[in-house]
């Protein structure tokens, strides 16, 4: 997507968020991988980075690189970052995905890749902001549910670049299967268990507020059966067009046993509301979403632990790094109840407990109660 305005100030990026289990001992701990390029035409011999180099913008220097973001939450927790500058980079502008760098790849239904910092890298470079460590993987990719979030994302609005930040989850409902390594230690991914996901995000800056929530480890409270073909998401923030803020808005969906219960803000006919809250307590993170259309209601209460949590760290396409407390983590929690409605009465259809909950959170500035 970049192309235009965005080769010289706007990103694009494939995630992959899912669960894997220990070789060995079989626990479970979740992960990301993220491909993220950054200002193609200026690109220079070396990655630039520009976020802790004030007087590298007052000249006009801005980033541009290809990164490879990965990480790990839970108890133990990191996030490592490598930099490839665009001469190490192939991913062909009018085909298919198939991004390369070195032995990093990323294509629809395959990935690969290695990150290692050393300790003495990490301290000696701060502009990466990154942690220490080693992750190695290799993975198959099998995008079984997507979310397509309506004209916003259409080719009109992608070719003339109306929103600031564009939004779509092909893989909603994510399969991924192969291996993964992190500081030596190995973890297997099965189709069957990784509760997998994955997006793709393009644009000239981030959003503020920045809310994500999504889940396909779904178990229904009324009658203790799985949920094998369901998932659920809601996402946004504060959109802009044109470069104008619209009110706080977030998208959602919830596929809940093949059928689609979708709450859009762009399909006006539909009646979509959306009302939500986010805020911190000294230990967790709590989202309170309700999204309704003249058919259906979704109630999304979720919450996560700030201490299995990282503050996922990115630069703007203008060399800021604005966002200082984006809350990101793969392990929330929490209930999600969906409503039809009968007459004047909303009836529930049923109500979901869901772990292994992407969730994120993040907002310019101090924070406070975000809602519309």
């Amino acid at each position: 997507m970049l192309k235009g305005r965005l080769a010289k100030k706007g990103y694009d990026w494939w995630w992959h968020s899912f669960t894997a289990q220990h070789a060995e001992t079989g626990e479970r701990k979740s992960f990301y991988i993220e491909y993220f390029l950054c200002n193609p035409a200026l690109a220079q011999k070396e990655p630039v980075l520009v976020w802790n180099d004030p007087e590298g913008r007052k000249a006009g220097n801005r980033p541009s690189y290809c990164m490879i973001n990965v990480g790990f939450w839970g108890k133990e927790k990191g996030q490592l970052h490598r930099f490839f500058p665009w001469s190490q980079v192939s991913v062909p502008m009018n085909a298919p995905l198939q991004l390369k760098a070195q032995d990093c790849t990323c294509s629809e239904d395959h990935i690969t890749g290695s990150v290692t910092v050393s300790p003495s890298q990490a301290s000696a470079h701060p502009e990466w902001m990154s942690d220490a460590g080693t992750m190695e993987w290799d993975l198959k990719v099998q995008k079984q549910v997507a979310y397509h979030v309506g004209y916003g994302a259409s080719k009109f609005f992608r070719t003339i670049n109306a929103f600031e930040m564009f939004w779509h989850a092909e893989g909603m409902n994510t399969a991924f299967g192969g291996w993964l390594r992190l500081n030596g230690q190995t973890y297997l991914v099965k189709p069957d268990t990784c509760y997998g996901y994955a997006d793709k995000n393009w644009g000239g800056d981030f959003t503020s507020p920045w809310v994500w929530l999504s889940s396909n480890d779904l178990v229904s409270n009324l009658t203790g059966k799985r949920l094998k073909n369901s998932v659920f998401e809601v996402g946004g923030g504060r959109p802009k067009v044109f470069g104008i803020s619209l009110n706080r808005k977030l998208l959602g969906q919830f596929y809940y046993e093949g059928k689609d219960y979708e709450f859009n803000f762009s399909k006006f006919w539909t009646g979509s509301r959306t009302f939500f809250t986010c805020r911190e307590t000294d230990t967790q993170v709590l989202w309170n979403v309700v999204q309704t259309t003249r058919k259906a209601k979704m109630e999304v209460e979720i919450a996560c632990n700030k201490d299995e949590m990282l503050k996922i760290n990115y630069e703007s396409p203008d060399g800021y790094k604005r966002h200082t407390r984006l809350w990101n983590c793969g392990n929330g929690f929490g209930t999600v109840r969906l409503y039809g409605r009968k007459g004047k009465e909303w009836v529930l259809l049923d109500d979901v407990h869901a772990e292994s909950v992407g969730c994120e959170y993040g907002e310019y500035g101090e924070y406070g109660e975000s809602e519309k």
